[in-house]
């Protein structure tokens, strides 16, 4: 990504991002929840953002598996990292209003069960990673492809089971003002994930780059040794 394109998704994160709060403080009041409904501006963007970045590790990760690619490695590993910290906004904004909408933080029903086993998968990703050695990176792609085949069950799984979860017809039935609050935020959370996407290929390349010129240095100091 070129830094004109780059710095053109900075300012359109920010420019979200200022405008979000009062998109929302601009949104009517739900009938039944009031004010603490304005938190479904939050919690349906994340899972939607961790949606795609699952999907995006998990065409990464066919490439990593078939074509042995490195670039796509990177890629895969940018977007887990990411899709582990949207999915976690999510859990995290999904209790706070389920206590006040259901009188609960939790239930096991079938949405909020796969969801919360979906960011599992991808935290044993990123520790796979981490700590399983050689070979680990085609192992972690094959994870990550468990992974993105779970995605339409999770999503699907409201219309299926009964649950406590709001079926998949919410979005779609927004009414005036909720609608383009709702738009607006997904749209933040969009250019701040792709901008965070870009840092992290780009820290990545860094980071094998400096582990390149290291081991060029030890296998130069052996020599002279």
């Amino acid at each position: 990504m070129s830094n004109r394109i780059f710095g053109l998704l900075l300012a359109a994160s920010i420019l979200l991002c200022v405008g979000a709060p009062l998109m929302i403080a601009w949104a009517p009041y739900e009938s039944t929840m009031g004010l603490v409904q304005k938190i479904f501006y939050f919690h349906v963007p994340s899972w939607m953002i961790m949606f795609l970045s699952v999907f995006i590790c998990g065409v990464a990760s066919m490439f990593v598996i078939f074509r042995r690619s490195y670039r796509a490695d990177r890629i895969a590993l940018a977007a887990a990292e990411l899709a582990v910290v949207f999915g976690l906004i999510g859990l995290v904004t999904g209790p706070l209003w389920a206590r006040k909408a259901w009188g609960v933080w939790w239930q096991w029903d079938a949405r909020l069960t796969s969801a919360l086993v979906l960011w599992t998968i991808f935290i044993a990703y990123l520790l796979l990673r981490r700590y399983g050695g050689p070979g680990s990176e085609r192992l972690s792609a094959a994870v990550a492809l468990f992974g993105m085949a779970n995605v339409p069950f999770v999503y699907w799984s409201v219309n299926v089971w009964r649950t406590v979860h709001p079926k998949t017809t919410v979005v779609p039935s927004l009414g005036p003002g909720m609608r383009e609050a709702f738009w607006w935020c997904a749209g933040a959370f969009l250019c701040v994930y792709l901008l965070f996407l870009v840092l992290r290929i780009r820290l990545e390349e860094k980071r094998l780059e400096l582990e390149s010129l290291y081991l060029t240095s030890e296998d130069q100091y052996k020599n002279y040794g």
